[in-house]
């Protein structure tokens, strides 16, 4: 029997370093909000799954009306919190079923594919957690402010969303005080106690932060697109 999945995508970001008027997580790519694009994604990956939307609050009446003018999977909206790590929690209490796994995704990871999702899905069914990471290409460098050193990047990961909890595990994490230090939802869990699974990423999941990656993201959903009518082509 399939698990039951709950998902959260988090979208409470203000897109200040992205300009204009609209916060990222509604600018349009390829016909479709950048948001939209991300639910649709996780409902053709994992049909059936609960889907809760955070917004803030400024912004949750708009998305409702926008929302309606295109071709959306279904979702619940709620309301964020100060941080990452409150708007997560407030979508924990929103969820109305009771998953055994929840993904929580970034709303303006548009890209993931269904089989990256499905991956992540299947390794924390396997290990209780699963994050998606890719190797770092860059060279680092540490600092602590005065001066640096070169950091060896063979032991650094690049990590992703979505990332994907037994629902009990990342229920019980969520009980804890905020802290600075929760980055993301493996940092939480982590500080529970748990040790957090890597799974394969890809590049092609980029996080939409400003107006230069928006230009790579419209090239990477042409690019796919395009790829798609071909395959399609090719059935007929």
């Amino acid at each position: 029997m399939e698990q039951q999945i709950g998902v959260i995508i988090v979208a409470g970001g203000g897109g200040t370093r992205m300009g204009g008027s609209r916060p990222k997580q509604f600018t349009m790519l390829g016909g479709l909000p950048v948001l939209a694009h991300t639910i649709n994604n996780f409902a053709g990956a994992l049909p059936g799954a609960e889907i809760v939307v955070v917004l803030p609050a400024a912004h949750a009446d708009f998305w409702k009306d926008f929302a309606a003018r295109f071709d959306i999977a279904a979702h619940t909206v709620t309301t964020g919190g100060d941080e990452r790590f409150h708007s997560v929690k407030n979508g924990l209490k929103a969820l109305k079923r009771d998953p055994e796994l929840i993904a929580v995704q970034d709303g303006v990871r548009p890209l993931a594919s269904h089989g990256m999702i499905r991956r992540a899905v299947a390794a924390a069914a396997e290990h209780g957690t699963a994050i998606p990471v890719v190797e770092a290409v860059d060279s680092y460098r540490e600092t602590d402010g005065t001066a640096s050193r070169i950091a060896d990047r063979r032991r650094l990961r690049i990590v992703q969303t979505p990332q994907v909890f037994r629902a009990d595990l990342l229920r019980r994490a969520y009980e804890a005080e905020y802290r600075p230090e929760f980055t993301d939802d493996a940092s939480v869990v982590e500080q529970a106690g748990e040790a957090v699974f890597l799974c394969e990423g890809e590049r092609t999941n980029l996080k939409i932060t400003t107006p230069e990656d928006m230009v790579i993201a419209e090239a990477l959903l042409a690019g796919r697109e395009k790829t798609e009518e071909s395959a399609d082509g090719e059935n007929l």
